[in-house]
């Protein structure tokens, strides 16, 4: 029996390895079962030079559970060590200067594994004591290790009848969930599902005389031979349907699919395949396997599928593994084959290619906002879809559009629609113009408009229901029948007293109303929303940086179609309910408006330390008694308004148009459309 201490030089290594090799304590039966699938393979290499002659006999890889003892035991059939190659591999810690390497590693432990090859050691991340029995295929007595976590060892001559190792780890108290077998199951299968060499984990069970029993067939968790090993010629699509089931079990049937093969300047194999999105809202990250000779390593990429590459680190975190070099020039081959199969299937299949469009649209979408030269790339196969379902790109909507949809200002003005059945009538009132309306209702519809905006010289985009029609794409100045200035202020006072107490109800919202002359043609009330400020709120969902804009309240404009006979009945109606009650207060407005701009013209040919208090006070005062009198004519508005069934009616069908005509307001409209029929 010998005894001495591990070769470091330091007492420190221990804790490190507990505290800082891994991000997840899990990935420990990873690196012990990689091992053993290494000895194995070497084995086999071995048996096909002619170094090895003997009986290769059962090459299965097994991992016990003993919950009394509290052990996790992993055992191979391959090539094993020897009382030297204990020493050599396991005692001798591959690096020098371990004060330097703790201090260069303390706060990015990850890159320990990858630099130094301790994946043995970080069988001690969950166990107080590790015994390593094994025997080699040389002539050579069996040997056995044990090290209970610090520095010190001891290696003895043991029984061992058959050739290979056995790791054997004592669990820490604190480590005792890795002893149920549902939990070892599911890490065997999520870390070591592809492996090359068959991995047994208990036996498989049956249905017998009312329970669950062991039968005597071993339970192999994995697949020795993945599909993205296979070569592509050998394969047909069910193949890739099958896999791609396995894979996801939960989703829908893939929409197409690039099979990976490549050996420069990199070594990788793989399968991307293209979910079917069912909504908006099932876009998912974290979707693609990634493997290193068929050991899992991450799922923190993109897409749905498997990538197998050596040239990928196997002990990574997440954060290392975006700035690995290797992984970069993957991610940019990556990029370039899907690129590459897009742009092939639009260009062999564009039928097929607008049938899925909905589909892929949202992972085209998440490239062009996240990679700045992908436009560049994408453009040619980007397509645009309107409200009627016809599908162009880029070049083919300006073509369509550039005629009818050029502002004054020389602007193409895309316009679009996110919810068809709700903009209805804004829809339909563009297309009686000769406008086209796109259908933008993805998830990230909202900052792509703006990336387009950037991208497209002269162009802008604004939703169909930003303004009334005539003001989605100004041309040259229309003359219409225009209501002078005090009775379209009027009208507007008799709307707005009853939209401003909708604030707050159902969320937060703020009115602005105008009379406009429209046409008789029009409806006699729109409501529209500013394009900005709902384009800022729409980003705040998605930016946390912008949430200020999400505290803000909605902004609506209620536009009076002056030229609808509805409106104008109103007015007419208004004025003369109120003439009597509003005379007396007009002429006494006209009076202190005149005696204001006299006050203040007075006031401009002065110098500011020439104006005398008083004056400055008389001025003040003008303004107040404005101020007063024409809340006496909102009172009196207000009055005649609050009276009005009419007004209440044209303003809750606006409210109604654009969803927020709800709870109570939507009762007593109800209501007062049955009486206004009997």
């Amino acid at each position: 029996m010998k005894s001495g201490n591990i070769g470091v030089t330091t007492e420190n290594i221990f804790p490190v390895i507990k505290k800082f090799l891994y991000s997840d304590h899990e990935i420990f039966i990873r690196e012990i079962v990689s091992n053993a699938v290494d000895a194995t393979q070497k084995l086999k290499t071995l048996a096909g030079k002619g170094d090895f002659k003997g009986e290769m006999g059962d090459l299965k890889i097994r991992v016990s559970i003993d919950k009394d003892a509290k052990t996790i035991t992993v055992s191979d059939n391959g090539i094993g060590m020897t009382a030297d190659e204990i020493e050599k591999y396991i005692n001798q810690i591959a690096f020098s200067g371990a004060n330097d390497f703790l201090d260069k590693y303390k706060d990015d432990a990850n890159a320990i594994i990858g630099h130094f090859g301790l994946g043995f050691y970080s069988s001690f991340m969950v166990s107080k004591q590790v015994d390593i029995i094994t025997k080699s295929y040389q002539d050579a007595p069996a040997v056995k290790w044990t090290c209970d976590g610090s520095p010190s060892f001891t290696l003895e001559e043991t029984e061992k009848a058959e050739r290979g190792t056995d790791i054997v780890m004592h669990l820490d108290d604190d480590c005792l969930e890795f002893l149920e077998k549902d939990k070892m199951e599911g890490l065997l299968r999520k870390y070591c599902h592809f492996l090359p060499v068959p991995i047994a984990f208990g036996k498989k069970t049956e249905w017998k005389d009312g329970k669950q029993v062991d039968t005597d067939e071993d339970n192999i968790i994995n697949n020795v031979e993945p599909l993205w090993a296979k070569k592509p010629a050998d394969l047909k699509d069910e193949d890739y349907k099958e896999f791609y089931r396995h894979l996801f079990p939960m989703a829908d049937e893939p929409l197409f699919w690039i099979h990976l093969n490549v050996d420069y300047p990199f070594n990788l194999t793989g399968i991307l395949y293209f979910p079917k999105i069912k909504n908006n809202l099932d876009i998912q990250r974290n979707k693609i396997q990634l493997y290193c000779n068929q050991v899992f390593v991450t799922d923190a990429v993109e897409l749905h599928g498997v990538i197998d590459s050596p040239d990928i680190p196997l002990n990574v975190s997440r954060s290392y593994l975006q700035s690995d070099a290797n992984v970069k020039k993957i991610s940019s081959y990556i990029t370039k084959k899907v690129n590459d199969r897009l742009a092939s299937i639009f260009k062999n299949e564009r039928e097929d290619f607008e049938k899925k469009w909905d589909d892929i649209k949202i992972f085209i979408h998440y490239g062009l906002l996240t990679e700045e030269d992908y436009f560049d790339k994408a453009k040619a196969y980007f397509l645009l879809k309107d409200t009627e379902g016809k599908h162009y790109t880029l070049d083919e909507y300006q073509a369509l559009i550039k005629d009818q949809q050029t502002n004054k200002d020389g602007q193409l003005v895309y316009l679009y629609a996110n919810d068809p059945d709700a903009q209805y009538t804004y829809i339909d009132a563009a297309k009686q113009k000769g406008y086209n309306v796109l259908l933008m209702d993805g998830q990230l519809d909202a900052p792509l408009v703006g990336m387009l905006e950037r991208k497209l010289e002269k162009t802008t985009f604004t939703r169909v229901d930003a303004d009334v029609i005539d003001r989605l794409i100004q041309k040259e100045e229309t003359q219409r029948n225009k209501l002078e200035a005090e009775r379209a202020d009027k009208l507007s006072i008799v709307f707005r007293s009853q939209a401003l107490p909708l604030k707050g109800a159902g969320g937060s919202a703020d009115f602005n109303v105008e009379a406009q002359a429209l046409g008789e043609d029009q409806l006699p009330v729109m409501m529209t929303q500013s394009e900005y400020m709902r384009r800022m709120k729409e980003m705040a969902r998605l930016q946390p940086g912008m949430a200020f804009y999400g505290e803000m309240p909605d902004m609506y404009n209620i536009i009076l179609n002056t030229d609808s006979p509805l409106i104008r009945e109103v007015l007419e109606d208004c004025e003369k309910q109120t003439d009597e009650a509003l005379k007396p207060i007009e002429a006494e407005l006209r009076g202190l408006n005149a005696r204001q701009a006299v006050l203040r013209q007075e006031q401009d040919k002065k110098k500011p330390e020439e104006i005398t208090q008083e004056e400055k006070d008389d001025l003040k005062k003008c303004g107040e008694d404005i101020r007063a009198e024409q809340q006496k004519r909102d009172d009196v508005l207000k009055g005649y308004a609050e009276k009005n069934d009419r007004v209440h009616q044209l303003i809750d069908l606006a409210l109604l148009q654009n969803g927020l005509l709800k709870g109570e307001a939507l009762t007593r409209f109800v209501k007062r459309s049955v009486e206004m029929i009997k």
